[in-house]
């Protein structure tokens, strides 16, 4: 089986978000940046896990500049067999599906996988868009995977219960929680990853089709109101007229 993850570098989730150049760019000066945990903990370990059940390879995939490298590193440090990076900047999700696709396509993988979204735009793009590009079915939201020679039968949740799917190969999946258990890399995991191949590859031409126009920030919070139990009404109100949820 050979299986290809897709992988993002993301913020940490305790980074504190800024941005520069008027609004227009992420401020990265002091952030520490991780694998997607979505890419690492379900797309990523359900692939090693595969790969130790029935043989084949992991090769996880990134497109971005070399500032990724020490986060792809971390991918081979938990197990995947070597990494490519597609070496440019990404623009929009259209363009990182590309360049993927691309090279999915060139070297016959029989399985793509990502995570069900990315925690610093949580677009859940990429995936169905790989496959369109493919031309490979698509399934979303994977809870869980088990693998008959080149069969999947996929569970994923839906609203008031799951859905139980079957597909061959070649197809593309992306991955949420339940798909695996996340793992630590070790000691040895982290020295072998120092020798594992990191493959750059040269982008594609595709011409973006978005601009960033201005980041913001989420309005700050307001103070918590506090209603007396024996005045519903009030709460009623307050959660009709000024929260606007009812």
């Amino acid at each position: 089986m050979k299986i290809l993850v897709c992988i993002s570098k993301v913020p940490d989730t305790t980074a504190k978000i800024a941005f520069t150049d008027n609004n227009t760019k992420f401020d990265t000066d002091g952030v520490q940046f991780i694998v997607n945990p979505y890419d690492e903990w379900y797309a990523l370990v359900r692939a090693l896990e595969i790969k130790e059940a029935q043989g084949g390879s992991v090769t996880v995939i990134n497109v971005g500049t070399a500032d990724n490298d020490p986060t792809i590193r971390k991918a081979l440090a938990i197990g995947a067999d070597e990494a490519v990076r597609i070496n440019i900047e990404p623009t929009d999700a259209l363009f990182t599906a590309k360049q993927i696709a691309h090279y999915a396509k060139e070297n016959n993988f029989d399985m793509v996988t990502c995570g069900k979204e990315t925690i610093n735009y949580n677009g859940s793009q990429v995936g169905g868009m790989i496959a369109a590009f493919l031309d490979q079915p698509f399934v979303s939201n994977a809870s869980k995977m088990e693998m008959d020679g080149n069969k999947a039968s996929i569970q994923r949740d839906i609203q008031g219960g799951v859905e139980m799917i079957e597909v061959e190969t070649p197809f593309v999946i992306s991955a949420a929680k339940g798909m695996a258990e996340a793992r630590i890399p070790n000691m040895r995991g982290i020295m072998a990853a120092r020798s594992k191949p990191l493959k750059i590859v040269e982008a594609i031409d595709f011409e973006s089709t978005t601009e960033v126009v201005s980041y913001e920030l989420p309005p700050e919070k307001g103070n918590c109101k506090y209603i007396d139990a024996d005045n519903p009404a009030e709460l009623l109100d307050l959660l009709r007229n000024e929260a606007k949820i009812i």
